[in-house]
Parts: C-alpha cells; sequence; structure tokens
C-alpha cells in the first residue's frame, strides 16, 4: 500500500511539475507596457485628448523614422558579416568584431523600442493605464 502511494504521489509531482512546464512564461514587460497601436485604437475609450493623439503620433513617427534607418544599418552591417563567414577560412577577429557591430544595432533598435513604450506609458493617467490592461485581458482571451 506505501509503495503504491507513494508511486502516486511521485507521478502526480511529475505531471504538476510538466503542467508548469507547459505555461508560457510571462512578459513583464508585455505586461505592463503598451503598444502604440492599441492605444491609437482604444484613444476614444481612452478619453486621449487631441493634445494627447498629437503628442503619440509625433512620437509615433520620429520612432518609426529612427527604427528604418537603424533596420538599415543593421541590414548593411549583417550582410558585411555574411561576406566574411562566406570565405572559406573567416578572419575571427574581423568577423567577431563585425558581430559586435550587428549586435550594438539590435540593441540599439530594442532599446529605442522600449524607450517609445515608456513615452507611451509616461502619457497616460493611471487610469488610462488600468483600462487599456483590461482592454488587453480581454482581447487575449
Amino acid at each position: 500500500m506505501r509503495s503504491k502511494l507513494f508511486l502516486l504521489t511521485l507521478l502526480l509531482l511529475f505531471n504538476t511539475a510538466t503542467l508548469r512546464a507547459q505555461q508560457p512564461p510571462s512578459d513583464p514587460l508585455g505586461e505592463n507596457l503598451f503598444p502604440p497601436e492599441l492605444v491609437i485604437q482604444y484613444q476614444e475609450a481612452l478619453g486621449l485628448t487631441e493634445e494627447k493623439i498629437t503628442l503619440l503620433e509625433t512620437e509615433l513617427h520620429q520612432a518609426q523614422a529612427r527604427f528604418a534607418d537603424l533596420q538599415e544599418q543593421l541590414q548593411a552591417e549583417a550582410e558585411k558579416m555574411v561576406e566574411l563567414v562566406k570565405q572559406g577560412r573567416p578572419d575571427e577577429s574581423k568577423t567577431l568584431a563585425q558581430l559586435d557591430k550587428v549586435l550594438n544595432l539590435e540593441r540599439e533598435i530594442k532599446r529605442a523600442q522600449i524607450a517609445l513604450l515608456i513615452k507611451i506609458k509616461n502619457s497616460l493617467t493611471p487610469e488610462q493605464q488600468t483600462k487599456l490592461r483590461e482592454i488587453k485581458k480581454q482581447s487575449s482571451r
């Protein structure tokens, strides 16, 4: 009887651990920041003023221009890296230096994205943020 209980307990623990492992990881950034499309889409429900809408649109246009520029630079640097690794015997130091350029541009893009999301969040009142969280929860169901 004890061995059956022991095996049953082990099986239950294993299944619980497996279920926990299958759940998607939480995204604390995504849960606490708001994409510009969502804010624009629900601007009326949020009660955004014309001034706030204009500010958001200006920030968004500036960010889009910056992203396009960075993406173009990233593409060019990635192509240089591909050319380096295509060689029969790639120069390790040159290739790693080129990798650093690519990674720095990727970092700059991510930083600019987060900066935009923070500006958007900071432009919203606590009530508007709460409303957006509710909208996000409803749309994820």
